[in-house]
């Protein structure tokens, strides 16, 4: 190979430097196994990437706040990094006027001026029925349907439609109903957007914990940055038993039963002369008109800034090609086809690799259930208890 390593010296190779490539290679390198790491991008983690400027800590690839219940992730986690207690609070900017979410009694007051839970309970059901009196007692159809039934045709209108139909590029009325089942509606007044008992944002940021990855695996992960896996496939492949690939799982098999759909994402950073943009970490923007989804202002996430300036971040949700970043996988019934028949081939065909992650798996993961997913994949590759020791003490 045209490199400065010899693949000879490696246990795995791991093409991907985010979150489960990394915690597989330094929970190999922490049972004695080398791994040598191959990543497209100029930088290790992923989308969980982030870098400091002004003070601020700036999210490169979007909002990223760590929620989940898995006390052995919460703990996994922090062995890397210190975590704050942020709790997102989200705001929807609909054609000027705010509201709060997740959808929650704040949220029913400010669109229906509705005080206790019955009465906005009673609001959503006068909707609901109104506007899905066709369906009787057949379940939702859609993405639009499965809305107006949780919580009505107002808040459906002004707070979901534009926005989801933004972010997938489609109709409401095309997207399958399971979507938005991952937004909680609350009847008690709580911003606090995630439902999950452990939250928070590393102090200093995300890219810590996987540059402590590498200073704490004694040596054994290199990372070969800047370099498309696809460019040296046919040479380093087959000088490796062991491959763990979190890439696009149709692109490494050259899409031979066509492309799977991804929606992509285009980020706008901007450094302003200000103590406090919009007052707010995170500010949804709701209505179809507006090209951007949310806008974030970073120093509202951990405080922290130089004296008379923020940094804001708009985020354009884009239609997917090659030439993009592939973010989101489009879990519709025609793509979960498709993806079952590439699954299919990489038992069959390639029973030695280990596909994983997001795309590898075309699945949409949070941060917490990437972390549980690669644990769970080091246990059944080195036959090890359930438990993971946090005392970094491991290492031969």
């Amino acid at each position: 190979m045209a490199n400065k390593y010899n693949t000879k010296n490696y246990d795995y190779l791991i093409i991907g430097a985010g979150p489960f490539g990394m915690i597989f290679a330094y929970e190999a390198a922490k049972r004695g196994k080398r791994s040598l790491i191959v990543e497209k991008r100029a930088h290790i983690g992923g989308n969980m990437y982030t870098h400091t400027e002004h003070g601020i800590t700036v999210h490169d690839f979007g909002a990223h706040i760590f929620h989940t219940d898995n006390k052995e992730v919460w703990d996994y986690i922090r062995q890397f990094a210190e975590f704050n207690g942020y709790q997102n609070q989200v705001v929807a900017n609909y054609k000027g006027d705010l509201y709060n979410l997740p959808f929650n009694m704040n949220t029913f007051y400010e669109m229906w001026g509705t005080k206790t839970p019955d009465e906005a309970k009673a609001k959503i059901e006068e909707q609901k029925k109104a506007a899905l009196a066709d369906l009787g007692d057949k379940a939702p159809r859609n993405l639009e349907e499965q809305a107006i039934s949780l919580i009505g045709t107002d808040i459906y209108e002004k707070l979901i439609k534009g926005y989801t139909e933004k972010q997938w590029g489609r109709k409401a009325t095309e997207l399958p109903a399971f979507i938005i089942k991952r937004l909680p509606v609350r009847f008690i007044y709580d911003n606090n957007y995630f439902n999950h008992r452990y939250q928070g944002i590393p102090v200093g940021g995300y890219t810590q914990i996987f540059e402590n990855m590498m200073a704490q695996s004694n040596g054994l992960i290199d990372v070969m940055l800047n370099t498309d896996f696809f460019d040296i496939k046919d040479e380093i492949l087959p000088e490796f038993a062991h491959v763990l690939y979190t890439g696009m799982i149709d692109q490494f098999f050259d899409y031979q039963f066509g492309e799977l759909e991804y929606r992509s994402l285009r980020f706008e950073h901007e450094v302003i002369d200000s103590d406090n943009y919009q007052g707010n970490s995170v500010i949804n923007y709701t209505d179809a008109e507006t090209p951007y989804t949310r806008v974030m202002e970073w120093k509202h996430f951990d405080g922290l800034a130089d004296e008379g300036k923020t940094i804001i971040t708009r985020e354009y949700p884009q239609t997917w090609d090659r030439s993009k970043e592939a973010y989101y996988p489009v879990n519709d019934e025609k793509n979960t086809q498709i993806y079952k028949q590439y699954a299919k081939l990489a038992r069959t065909e390639h029973p030695d690799i280990i596909f994983g992650g997001r795309l590898g798996q075309y699945r949409y993961f949070d941060m917490d259930q990437v972390f549980n997913a690669a644990l769970n994949e080091v246990r059944k590759e080195f036959g090890i208890a359930a438990d993971f020791n946090f005392a970094h003490d491991e290492f031969h």
